[in-house]
């Protein structure tokens, strides 16, 4: 039987590689992109993957989406929610070859990140929490809002940022799993271009999900302890 990456393609092939893949030791990462054995699925059985899983589980990839979640349905926005996005943008820019929108986009991204304060009650339980809202609900509902538009942009967006978020939520798993030892003695890389998250102690020649080269990844500097 044959196992595919949800985040990266790779395949495992059990007659190959002689070990079932149920008998692959709970540590076992994927050897392209270092997601954990919770993002693979069964080779051919269509988009059944951790992002096609939980997005069949929500129910809410097919059809309209509900009207009501975007008519009269405003929130505002926190400042470090607001420097993510506009981060993002920026990043939209630069990839567009628009420098000078790039730049104001920075700084307001950099400006919203200097006034978000410190989250009082953050936790590992928390911070996965919000990654399962993100793949069950909040990409379920983009995608099927970009599908009834016809917009490829947002689609892309729900292609790539489904697979980063997964890559994220293998991450946490891992982290919960094997806790400060996972991060002994290696680095933690971020693709600048559509945010894949990669453990090792260099980056990838490729990202996984969006293809750029190593150099256009950027090393995640560690806090020193007080």
């Amino acid at each position: 039987m044959k196992y595919v990456c949800s985040i990266c393609g790779y395949v495992y092939d059990e007659a190959k590689e002689g070990t079932p893949f149920a008998g692959l030791p709970d540590a076992w990462a994927c050897p392209v992109c270092g997601a954990g054995k919770s993002a693979f699925t069964v080779k051919d059985q269509g988009k059944t993957g951790q992002a096609g899983k939980n997005a069949a589980d929500s129910g809410k990839r097919t059809g309209k989406p509900d009207a009501a979640v975007y008519d009269g349905d405003m929130k505002k926005l926190s400042p470090g929610v607001l420097s993510a996005i506009c981060s993002n943008l920026a990043r939209g820019c630069e990839k567009q070859y628009k420098d000078r929108e790039a730049e104001l986009y920075r700084q307001i991204a950099d400006y919203f990140a200097s006034i978000t304060p410190e989250e009082a009650d953050a936790d590992m339980e928390k911070l996965s929490g919000l990654v399962q809202d993100d793949l069950q609900e909040g990409y379920p509902v983009l995608r099927s809002a970009g599908e009834a538009e016809k917009d490829r942009g947002t689609l892309r967006i729900c292609t790539w940022g489904e697979k980063v978020t997964n890559i994220l939520n293998s991450l946490l798993q891992r982290y919960e799993r094997e806790g400060e030892s996972f991060l002994k003695d290696t680095q933690i890389w971020v693709c600048t271009v559509c945010g894949f998250v990669y453990v090792g102690d260099k980056a990838p020649e490729l990202c996984p999900v969006c293809k750029v080269p190593a150099w256009k990844f950027e090393k995640v500097e560690r806090r020193v302890s007080a």
